[in-house]
């Protein structure tokens, strides 16, 4: 019993220090935005800054209901409290931000984090990725009624109008992705086929930096087990609809925050007229943010407001502004909940 306390103890000590290291290398890569916002928020309106910090506790908590809405229709899940919703999506958007890797932090550290509640990682992957679509199906809407706005009121110079059907050719493409995962995932023939050769991949590859002295970088079983997990939570989602309208409305109210918040900071640049602009270019910077792994969202977004007549200066202050704001909150409101997390994790409740 001893030797185990001490192997999760080690565990747990790594991975502390692990984060704080790519916490630090986060901070030391936006060393530059951060001393650029610190020169420019004297030309902003602290007070309506300050609305931030509201704003974003609920933009946390409306993503932790896009999870939560749904995992309290399954009967093997017990209830979870406002408290906890919003603690464990703090925590989650905190290693979003911490861990460079595209998102595969955050679903690494959800699936570990809700294994206490019975949740598998299987359908805390199913949740992920609904998530993840819920949000780029509204992303594609706001983007298009933006772009009808703006050119109602003729906002577009011409020649960049071309930015028009790039941007809903790049929202639509990840649509089409994301149908093609649902599709594979809903049959139980093709999800098996799709495991049994990423299977072979990693065995391929595990043969390969082994010399062959290793066949298996993972089992097969496992990972077999893993994707027809997944099966199974998109079955139970597909017979039952009904369970995915809360889910699907919070993830409206989520991506509405997310346009929010950098509204509150053009607001405090007094440009508040750039609530179009900033919902097509956050559209497209989260295109950049589900395929890049770290660093292009904003450039995206700055680009698309460039391109769409916005100057150089206001779209690139507001989008690092925003950027640094809203990481400085975030290591302060996530840091201790996530170490607290991992120091009182259990493999079991």
């Amino acid at each position: 019993m001893a030797k185990k306390k001490h192997v999760g103890f080690s565990f747990r000590t790594v991975l502390i220090i692990l984060t704080i290291i790519l916490v630090g290398y986060v901070v030391y890569q936006n060393w530059p935005d951060i001393l650029d916002t610190l020169n420019h928020l004297s030309e902003a309106n602290v007070f309506v800054l300050l609305l931030l910090i509201p704003e974003q506790l609920f933009m946390y908590y409306a993503c932790g209901q896009i999870f939560f809405s749904y995992l309290q229709n399954r009967q093997n899940v017990r209830k979870f409290t406002k408290g906890e919703i919003l603690r464990i999506s703090t925590e989650l958007n905190f290693v979003n931000h911490a861990v460079p890797a595209g998102g595969i932090g955050g679903l690494a550290f959800l699936t570990y984090r809700l294994a206490p509640y019975n949740v598998s990682a299987g359908q805390a992957s199913f949740l992920y990725l609904f998530r993840y679509a819920v949000t780029t199906v509204i992303n594609y809407l706001q983007a298009l009624v933006a772009i009808v706005i703006l050119l109602i009121c003729n906002l577009i110079p011409e020649e960049a109008k071309w930015i028009i059907p790039v941007s809903l050719l790049m929202n639509f493409g990840v649509f089409v992705a994301l149908w093609f995962v649902v599709f594979v995932a809903s049959s139980k023939k093709r999800i098996n086929f799709f495991a049994e050769t990423i299977c072979k991949i990693l065995d391929g590859i595990m043969k390969i930096i082994t010399f062959g002295h290793k066949k298996q970088m993972i089992k097969d079983k496992k990972i077999i087990d893993y994707f027809l997990d997944i099966h199974e939570s998109v079955k139970i989602a597909k017979e039952n609809k009904r369970y995915l309208k809360k889910p699907a409305l919070w993830g409206l109210i989520y991506s509405i925050c997310e346009i929010g918040t950098y509204w509150i900071v053009a607001i405090s640049l007094g440009r508040p007229e750039l609530l179009a602009y900033i919902m097509v270019g956050e559209a497209i910077g989260s295109v950049f943010d589900g395929i890049v792994p770290y660093g292009l969202y904003e450039l995206g977004m700055a680009g698309v407001m460039i391109a769409l007549g916005v100057d150089f200066a206001t779209a690139t202050i507001v989008t690092v502004m925003t950027r640094v704001i809203t990481l400085a909150f975030t290591i302060i409101s996530g840091s201790y909940p996530y170490y607290e997390a991992i120091k009182n994790h259990k493999d079991k409740e």
